[in-house]
């Protein structure tokens, strides 16, 4: 039978020997970070949702997943060059006369800001919403779209 001089712990894991001051420091900032962005979106209110931007020569695309989300409730705007996503819902209020067992729909209000290239032209954007997808086409500027250039002179081969 071997013997250690190593102690360990009950999980068989080689016991520290002593307190690190720093390890306990970054587990108690873990602990606490980690109970502040878990709360960010359901508690106040404002969170942020997924989306995909794609780019061709034409335009670009951004869609966005706003689910239950109706149109009134949305926000877009291009204000200096940012393009703002915005949506809010409000909570729903209990008719007079019932009792609320349980509420964990509320107040929602999400949003997010792209930094729109000069590419873009910010004046020429199209907003469509269907199935809880909003789809934003931005129309690219003459001036950046690819365009073949004719050469001059010489030879051809």
């Amino acid at each position: 039978m071997s013997r250690t001089l190593m102690p360990r712990d009950n999980r068989g894991q080689v016991a520290h020997l002593y307190n690190d001051p720093f390890q306990s420091l970054e587990t108690r900032m873990n602990q606490l970070f980690r109970g502040v962005f878990e709360t960010m979106g359901a508690d106040s209110g404002l969170g942020s949702y997924p989306v995909d931007v794609d780019e061709d020569d034409e335009k670009i695309t951004i869609e966005a997943e706003v689910p239950g989300f109706k149109r009134n409730e949305i926000d877009v705007n291009v204000e200096n060059g940012v393009l703002t996503i915005k949506a809010e819902r409000a909570a729903k209020d209990v008719a007079n006369g019932k009792k609320r067992h349980m509420s964990e729909r509320r107040f929602t209000r999400v949003q997010r800001a792209f930094t729109l290239p000069r590419t873009v032209d910010g004046s020429e954007v199209d907003a469509s919403l269907h199935d809880g997808i909003l789809t934003l086409t931005l129309r690219k500027t003459e001036e950046s779209k690819p365009r073949k250039i004719e050469i001059r002179g010489g030879q051809e081969s």
